[in-house]
């Protein structure tokens, strides 16, 4: 089997594109104690165990960035959902890379 290399965007980047306003769909896969410590703004919660039971709130035509602490269970999810049809992006480095506000629940 073929190891596939999933699309790639950087922290700064997605940054950059939400100050130019850009409405972005992005999916954090992160555990819900890691997500309460600080998230980005908007982003849908679904944690890397349960996202395939979940997938169904997703939106395979939409391009989706994936989200996690260093980029290793968004490329993951990013191989798990892009085999089921998804427009995927993983965000390397995540959120260890993010030197953007987050916002805390």
């Amino acid at each position: 089997m073929a190891f596939k290399i999933s699309k790639e965007i950087t922290p700064q980047k997605v940054a950059a594109k939400l100050k130019n306003g850009e409405s972005l769909n992005m999916l954090d896969v992160r555990e819900l104690g890691e997500w309460r410590e600080g998230h980005i703004a908007g982003v849908k919660h679904i944690p890397l165990g349960v996202l395939l039971e979940r997938q169904d709130v997703l939106d395979p035509a939409q391009e989706t960035i994936v989200i996690c602490r260093s980029g290793n269970r968004s490329g993951l999810a990013c191989e798990l959902l892009s085999e089921k049809g998804f427009n995927v992006v993983n965000m390397t480095g995540g959120l260890n890379a993010w030197t953007d506000e987050l916002v805390r629940d």
